[in-house]
């Protein structure tokens, strides 16, 4: 194994080691360092300036081949970043998760070729109904990622947080994650239901996927 490493270039990175074994354990793994608090304000700025430009849309559910707004599903309105036209927020956030990628792909064989992001605002009073990050007609989506653009005195009862349904032994638990500033989330897409309770202040976050072919 050492000599794979070493022919691929291979430096062990300890928090994508941690992510990989809590993923490989578990099926999901939090992170609260994956970006600087520099960082993390950056990228809420930009989100709140395209927010303020009017540029978000009512999130919809489904792939692109059926597509529906559904409020009692959820409501969250969104906006797809690019990274061909990337500003400079966006371009710190995709050079990390090319990183990440690389990693994976070396190190675990994944076949991440693809990723797809947005922004995402939860309002007042908006939520995500439990679901599973897959389609019918479309199932290359192997990781789900959030990071959290929160302001800096997020507290609990805000809501909005994150709740994962685990299956261990055939029990079912509920793994309840507050979406604090900087945090990040990466689950398997396929296999994790999942729901976002309802918001109390508005909710912001970057939502997105590794795909495989």
């Amino acid at each position: 194994m050492s000599q794979l490493y070493e022919a691929l270039d291979f430096v062990e990175n300890p928090l994508y080691e941690r992510i990989i074994s809590e993923i490989a354990t578990q099926k999901f793994s939090i992170i609260d360092d994956f970006f600087t608090d520099e960082e993390v304000t950056v990228l809420r700025a930009s989100l709140l300036q395209k927010h303020e430009e009017d540029a978000f849309k009512k999130a919809a559910i489904g792939n692109k081949f059926e597509k529906v707004i559904v409020k009692i599903i959820r409501g969250d309105v969104i906006l797809w970043i690019d990274e061909a036209t990337a500003n400079n927020a966006e371009l710190l956030f995709f050079k990390k998760i090319n990183n990440l990628i690389d990693y994976l792909n070396k190190t675990c064989f994944l076949g991440i070729l693809y990723k797809e992001f947005h922004y995402a605002l939860y309002p007042k009073g908006t939520f995500y109904k439990r679901h599973l990050d897959t389609f019918k007609n479309d199932d290359r989506r192997k990781l789900s990622f959030v990071c959290y653009l929160n302001n800096e005195d997020w507290q609990p009862e805000n809501g909005g947080e994150l709740v994962l349904y685990l299956n261990k032994d055939g029990q079912e638990t509920e793994q309840v994650i507050y979406p604090f500033p900087g945090r990040v989330v990466i689950f398997e897409s396929q296999i994790l239901e999942h729901e976002v309770k309802p918001v109390q202040t508005k909710r912001l976050s970057i939502t997105g996927w590794l795909k495989t072919r």
